[in-house]
């Protein structure tokens, strides 16, 4: 099969297509024919040789694909299934092998290309929002990076469910952008103090945080009382200082996770609550996967470089 390498780690053209076996799936594991492959920020950080694959894990980057079952060894899939799926690794390729458990239906309504663009965001915004987070309806959230593939997707789900929802974003392209997926507040952070906007709302209830270091302690100051802090990525700088006195007087609750390490198990129960409560959401056209760019699998390169400009609002994706 087709498939991309990291040959050396570094800058984008390290990429290369190259010929691989096809994987073998063992009980438990499906064998999917890849139609289309999601690009996330965790595969930059792989390229560059920050982010390695979990032990036993494809070396082949790409953690959320679209396509069809050809061969299954799980009692919930069989051959012919269109499913969507989470991966540690493996999904820039023509074929890749997923635990049945992290497999999704692709929902009714959306090609291959929108299905491909839903695993890795949808797991990590049920994961952090919602389940962490404890996001409820008529609560307000904020989302930094609102326009990212992460952003995009939380801002649909929050307001499906009923939430308020703020964002920031790096230009006022990207704010309406935002605004037209159902933000109801979008802050410009390169021309507005976000702390000062929100205050003027009196605080958020949950802040779904990607940038880290001196955004930390900004944060909890938009914090209403009994607030949640929910840390996923560290773009500013993974060390922040922060006045303890202000977790102790708004009680709140700082946590924040990761995905690609955790189990299988840990993946199948999110895997459940996502077919549970969002993709009835999804099928009844509430939520819809917002796609920047598609490129060939070939031009993964082109790919990475786009996502590393920031010039761009939704999602990614590979076609093979």
């Amino acid at each position: 099969m087709k498939a991309v390498e990291i040959q050396g780690f570094g800058a984008p053209d390290v990429l290369k297509i190259a010929s691989r076996p096809v994987p073998n799936p063992v009980s438990g594991e499906v064998l999917v024919r890849v139609m289309a492959a999601g690009v996330n920020r965790p595969d930059l950080l792989q390229r560059m040789g920050k982010y390695p694959p979990p032990p036993g894990v494809s070396d082949i980057p790409g953690l959320e694909i679209a396509g069809e079952i050809v061969e299954s060894h799980h009692p919930d899939w069989g051959v012919g299934d269109r499913v969507c799926a989470l991966l540690a690794g493996g999904g820039y390729a023509e074929y890749a092998v997923v635990p049945g458990g992290q497999c999704l239906p692709v929902p009714h309504g959306l090609n291959m290309v929108q299905a491909a663009a839903l695993p890795e965001t949808a797991f990590t915004v049920w994961n952090n929002v919602f389940v962490r987070g404890h996001l409820k309806a008529d609560e307000t959230v904020l989302i930094h990076g609102g326009s990212s593939g992460i952003g995009t997707t939380a801002i649909q789900m929050a307001k499906a469910l009923g939430a308020r929802v703020v964002i920031t974003a790096g230009n006022d392209d990207k704010c309406a952008a935002c605004i037209k997926l159902g933000a109801d507040i979008a802050i410009n952070y390169k021309t507005q103090d976000f702390v000062a906007e929100i205050a003027k709302i009196g605080g958020v209830d949950v802040i779904l945080d990607m940038v880290g270091g001196d955004y930390v302690p900004r944060n909890l100051d938009c914090l209403k009382l009994d607030g949640r802090h929910v840390s996923i990525a560290s773009l500013n700088g993974a060390k922040a200082e922060i006045d303890i006195r202000t977790i102790m007087q708004k009680r709140i609750i700082m946590t924040g996770s990761t995905l690609r390490p955790r189990s299988v198990e840990e993946k199948s129960s999110l895997a459940h609550g996502l077919r549970t409560n969002i993709w009835p959401l999804i099928e009844a056209g509430k939520i819809t996967p917002l796609i920047h760019a598609t490129f060939p699998l070939a031009d993964a390169a082109k790919a990475h470089a786009l996502l590393e400009s920031g010039n761009m609002a939704g999602k990614i994706v590979l076609e093979t």
